[in-house]
């Protein structure tokens, strides 16, 4: 969806620490590792939690137990976010990434569907399948024998069929879906309302096939808490990633701000918030089932802050902090330091006017209507914002001699061919 659309450059390649009050790069990389081994670590925890609750709610369902998946999902959500920070820079969270929170969905792939809504995508010819209701099924010409629904099938067979990005069949969006259901309210206020009955095993069963419903949610979270699994232990001592990291200090400063510059730019301010607004489109919202999109945007801002600063708040309240890419900055430039570190709470405190709007009752997907200019200005503010902290994560990498490449968006970079 994005595209590399900014180079960052400056005189010299070269990312040492050559300041007398740096600290060692080893030291401020390290830290970066320990960070993302904790967020990665937190999010496990916290889908552990939501696998508990979705075993609950598959085996007694009630309005009860669904709304406590619905918030152990919320709460699975907050560490994850704020992994964000560490995608772009690192290929190996890239390459991963996408197992776990690709979005938008053709959500018909996995479930019934409104057929006068936006699921219904004729370019997709698998947007319709509902593997729930058709346990045979024909992908890419071949038969698929999908009578039990198994982790195997979701993340092998389903996920992105045919190589097509909105045929996301596991991830967070894909429990999402299944706890909610569809947001049939358009930029109207409610989120997607899925009666627990859904999940009613015999008699009271509505909508159908609730013993596979049931077994693809289990499936799909089982996955996930796999897939996060993977993920730590790749941070942890000795883990690919955290090798990766710490083996070369020019290219793992370069990593740092790379992630950081790409979410808060092409990712963030561009492909998830402004490009909604410029549509006022609610098919454009991160998390547009659960109507939960200002935490998500909240947490990737508060993600990018604890990747420079080099300190993150665990989910128990402690924290895990060390020598980071802000040590390295103030001892090069002071000023680009101060002014950094000084838009990036500026940056976080308008996305968290965005999360105490939706709090006080006007969601995200309400921010986007059209005519809505309170919701409008609240966008605005926490896209500038963004854009204007990018600019010194620019400063950042020419007082450190650096050189990175940011992703884009075309709602930023080139507006005219949004609506092309």
């Amino acid at each position: 969806m994005m595209k590399p659309l900014m180079a960052l450059a400056a005189t010299t390649a070269l990312i040492t620490p050559a300041f007398a009050d740096a600290p060692a790069t080893g030291a401020v990389l390290d830290t970066y590792a320990d960070l993302a081994e904790a967020g990665y670590g937190d999010a496990l925890s916290t889908a552990e939690g939501l696998q508990a609750a979705v075993a609950a709610l598959i085996a007694a369902p009630s309005e009860e137990t669904l709304s406590a998946a619905k918030a152990a999902w919320v709460a699975a959500r907050v560490p994850y976010q704020q992994t964000e920070a560490f995608r772009f820079g690192n290929p190996i969270v890239d390459d991963w990434e996408g197992k776990v929170n690709a979005w938008p969905l053709d959500e018909g792939l996995i479930d019934y569907v409104d057929m006068d809504s936006a699921a219904v995508n004729e370019e997709n010819e698998l947007a319709l399948l509902n593997i729930i209701a058709n346990p045979k099924v024909t992908i890419g010409g071949t038969e698929v024998d999908a009578t039990e629904i198994t982790p195997a099938l979701l993340g092998e067979t389903l996920h992105e069929a045919e190589g097509i990005e909105a045929n996301v069949a596991t991830g967070y969006h894909a429990i999402e879906f299944l706890l909610w259901g569809q947001d049939l309210n358009g930029t109207d206020a409610g989120a997607g309302a899925r009666p627990y009955t859904d999940f009613v095993q015999g008699e009271g069963c509505t909508h159908d096939n609730c013993d596979r419903r049931a077994a693809y949610l289990q499936a799909a979270t089982d996955l996930l808490v796999t897939d996060l699994q993977e993920m730590v232990a790749n941070w942890a001592e000795g883990g690919a990633a955290r090798t990766a990291i710490e083996a070369d200090p020019k290219a793992g400063v370069s990593a740092i701000l790379t992630g950081m510059g790409s979410l808060s730019y092409g990712e963030l301010a561009g492909e998830r918030i402004k490009l909604g607004l410029m549509l006022h489109d609610p098919e454009e919202e991160h998390d547009c089932f659960s109507d939960m999109t200002h935490l998500s945007h909240y947490y990737d801002g508060v993600g990018i802050r604890n990747v420079y600063t080099g300190s993150y708040t665990r989910v128990d309240g402690t924290v895990v902090s060390g020598p980071s890419i802000s040590d390295l900055v103030k001892a090069a430039d002071p000023a680009v330091d101060a002014q950094l570190r000084s838009e990036l709470d500026v940056s976080v405190g308008a996305l968290g006017e965005m999360k105490a709007a939706a709090e006080g009752g006007m969601a995200f997907d309400q921010m986007l209507a059209m005519g809505n200019e309170e919701g409008a200005a609240i966008i605005t503010k926490a896209v500038d914002a963004l854009v204007t902290q990018t600019r010194s994560i620019e400063r950042a990498v020419a007082a450190l001699g650096g050189e990175i490449e940011v992703e884009g968006s075309d709602s930023l970079d080139n507006p005219n061919a949004v609506f092309q």
